[in-house]
């Protein structure tokens, strides 16, 4: 998912933050006047378009919505969230304070951080007022509450949760000898060569996987909750390039070339070019399997000692046109029926954000009964998290990895 573009708008960011915030949002404290509010409002939802099972679980969505509500949800589909953003940030220079054409956004990291630093999302707390903030899991999942290190102080709504997990096909690859950390992959890949890879940066994957790495290797995994320190970053960061100028030479065609993406990687993997790939969604491998697109000997693991995770969220811009609308619409995606069929594989496979012991018995019984796919990881076993890089750190290694490598020399 490309949710996490850098912002280039250098120019409007300075106009935009000379001008003066709209006022507060709608009184969250009578969500029955919300709700009358809101009928008859059309929802502009900007969100990545790039999945059909995603485009079609948000078309579920706005036929309830309509349904429930009276309030249609209009999915604007985006090739890259940072372009939602710059519209709301011209918007804002053009003082344009009220009627933004941006209703509700499908975002985090750099984005969130960008738009709340220019003030400009709905006010603080409206997130966690909204009435079903209560299914929140927001005890084990701290990713919640900060979004790429950076506090999410009610202005963004938790959607759904994402982790990376490894795929192999268990027909050509034994169980036994699967890596359990980064440099024990880098073991695996000398003793298997050409059958590893990642996409290249900026890809979101790739770059995930380069986080991953880092977090692992680093001398100091207390700076990757910190801004990027530019006097410290090539020391901080050289464990890293020293694992990949490893990594490279044993890789699929020795690093000179690189996978476009993650369906490319398991196109790979299904063609036995690859035999361990890589997702930030633990039910992508099953999802390949229902789709004919994997061989239903595909198997996932992780690492034990953690892989990189992370929550992705909606958020209102402060100017959105149809407020009411955007919040009820945030608060029927938190909702344990929307929950439960985003978690699902047929529809989509998200993770919910949802904590089962505040849920209601039939909806507990509903996840559990939930039929996650054969390659897919119980909750239990996909190993702890380790939190997301302060925002600054994806962009700064991205421009090195390009530096050093994008000749592919």
């Amino acid at each position: 998912m490309r949710l996490m573009k850098r912002i280039f708008a250098a120019g409007l960011v300075a106009a935009a933050t000379s001008l003066p915030a709209v006022a507060a949002g709608p009184d969250l404290s009578d969500w029955a006047l919300i709700e009358k509010a809101a009928s008859g409002q059309t929802v502009y939802f900007n969100a990545w378009g790039g999945s059909e099972n995603i485009n079609a679980y948000l078309e579920w969505v706005g036929a309830e919505m309509q349904a429930r509500y009276g309030v249609t949800v209009v999915q604007v589909k985006l090739d890259d969230t940072a372009s939602a953003v710059a519209k709301v940030i011209a918007e804002k220079a053009a003082g344009k304070n009220e009627g933004g054409a941006v209703d509700l956004i499908w975002i985090n990291g750099e984005n969130f951080v960008s738009m709340k630093q220019q003030d400009l999302l709905l006010t603080p707390g409206w997130a966690t007022s909204l009435p079903n903030w209560r299914y929140v899991d927001v005890e084990n999942q701290p990713t919640i509450l900060t979004d790429f290190t950076e506090p999410t102080e009610g202005l963004e709504s938790p959607w759904g949760g994402a982790k990376m997990v490894f795929f192999y096909d268990s027909a050509r690859t034994e169980t036994s000898a699967l890596p359990d950390n980064a440099m024990q992959l880098l073991d695996w890949a000398k003793k298997n060569p050409g059958r590893f890879s990642y996409p290249a940066p900026p890809d979101f994957i790739g770059s995930s996987f380069l986080k991953q790495v880092l977090s692992e290797v680093i001398g100091d995994p207390a700076k990757l909750s910190k801004p990027v320190n530019e006097e410290s970053f090539e020391r901080d960061v050289e464990p890293l390039f020293a694992y990949l100028d490893q990594l490279h030479t044993v890789a699929w065609r020795t690093g000179k070339a690189f996978p476009q993406n993650y369906p490319d990687m398991k196109q790979k993997l299904a063609d036995g070019e690859l035999d361990i790939i890589f997702a930030f969604n633990p039910a992508e491998a099953s999802a390949g399997i229902k789709a004919g697109e994997l061989p239903d000997t595909v198997r996932s693991f992780t690492f034990s000692g953690g892989t990189l995770g992370n929550t992705h969220f909606v958020a209102i811009p402060y100017n959105a046109n149809a407020r009411e609308g955007a919040l009820l619409t945030a608060n029927f995606l938190i909702s344990p029926e929307a929950q439960l069929r985003k978690q699902d594989p047929i529809h989509w496979g998200d993770p919910t954000v949802l904590s089962m012991a505040k849920l209601a018995e039939p909806d507990r019984a509903a996840f559990a009964g939930l039929d996650l796919g054969v390659a897919t990881l119980a909750p239990d076993q996909l190993g702890p998290v380790i939190a997301e890089p302060h925002a600054s750190w994806m962009e700064r290694i991205e421009v090195e990895w390009r530096r050093r490598y994008a000749s592919g020399n």
